[in-house]
């Protein structure tokens, strides 16, 4: 054995020896030492902890959402567009189509419903919108004018005309003059009514305008009768030319059935007179009105100075004519 290996073993030699030493002691004492053995630690068991945090406000749980309802498109009926004619007046466009002049006053914004010119196009209002303007607005109360020299005929087809003029006696210019019959039975009972306009759209202070009413259909018998002005409001004589005269009027008749009527119209004013018309009454020998009519010259627009001509036709509706008056009436330019 070499002295690295001796070196080696001298250790191993020492723990053997001290080993057998302690076993010695032991074995000297005659004690038996039981070692327990270290237990082995339990591991420790884990504390759930609940962490508590602040209580937050409730939440609002939104509601479904439900969409606006799809708004249904009310259909709006197509306006009708009326364009003013020579000649025609406010009044009697609102008699055409069965709305009042408050209506078509209100559905056009017209301030002053004398101010027409020919070709401007009004709105006819609805039904419904004429009924809510004719409460909105007052009718006008009617003047008082004078209503004479009727006459009352059978025509061939079994109608009823009933002619006659009104006679302004109330010291101020007229328009809108509109005249209504009442036909009764011999208790005061209501056969039929009617109403028409004068054939004058502006009634002049001790001027007369004749109206003509017909009963298409035959109106029973009737013991009485009444007429009545419907309407007649102060005229805006401004938008009137008032220096038009008729002249040279001449009559030629046919076994009196009927009456050819020509004359002349002379602008004897300052201005241009426009819309033009002349108005032909025909009176029987008992001076009641037999025939009326309302007709445009040759030219409906005169120059200052200047002059037109006229025919027309008169078929009496009874007896033969003892006279006949012409009027010329017409609209002055408005301004520029």
């Amino acid at each position: 054995m070499n002295s690295e290996q001796m070196q080696a073993s001298a250790p191993r030699r020492w723990a053997i020896a001290v080993g057998a030493g302690i076993l010695a002691i032991l074995a000297g004492c005659g004690q038996v030492i039981t070692v327990t053995p270290t237990p082995t630690p339990q591991p420790t068991p884990t504390i759930g902890v609940a962490v508590v945090s602040a209580t937050d406000e409730p939440t609002t749980t939104p509601a479904p959402y439900t969409p606006a309802p799809t708004p249904t498109p009310t259909v709006t009926p197509t306006p009708v567009i009326y364009t003013i004619q020579s000649g025609e007046s406010l009044l009697a466009i609102a008699d055409r189509f069965n709305v009042s002049v408050s209506a078509l006053q209100e559905a056009n914004g017209i301030l002053d419903p004398r101010t027409l010119q020919i070709g401007q196009q009004l709105i006819i209002p609805r039904e419904e919108e004429s009924e809510v303007a004719a409460d909105a607005t007052p009718t006008p109360t009617p003047l008082p004018v004078a209503v004479e020299n009727l006459h009352f005929t059978e025509n061939a087809i079994g109608g009823l005309w009933v002619m006659g003029e009104v006679y302004n006696n109330t010291g101020a210019a007229l328009e809108q003059v509109r005249v209504g019959v009442t036909l009764l039975d011999a208790q005061g009972g209501t056969v039929a009514q009617g109403q028409g306009l004068v054939a004058l759209d502006l009634v002049d202070v001790e001027e007369r305008a004749p109206f003509a009413i017909l009963f298409g259909e035959e109106p029973g018998e009737f013991e009485q009768f009444q007429v009545y002005p419907v309407s007649a409001v102060p005229a805006y004589v401004g938008s009137y030319y008032r220096d038009l005269t008729v002249e040279e009027v001449q009559t030629e008749s046919e076994r009196y059935a009927s009456y050819t009527v020509t004359g002349v119209v002379r602008n004897a004013g300052p201005e241009e007179a426009v819309s033009v018309q002349v108005v032909l009454t025909a009176y029987d020998p008992l001076d009641r009105v037999i025939a009326m009519r309302q007709v445009e010259p040759e030219h409906n627009v005169v120059p200052r100075g200047g002059t037109t001509t006229f025919t027309a036709v008169l078929a009496p509706v009874g007896g033969p004519i003892a006279r006949i008056s012409a009027e010329a009436q017409g609209r002055r330019l408005p301004a520029q």
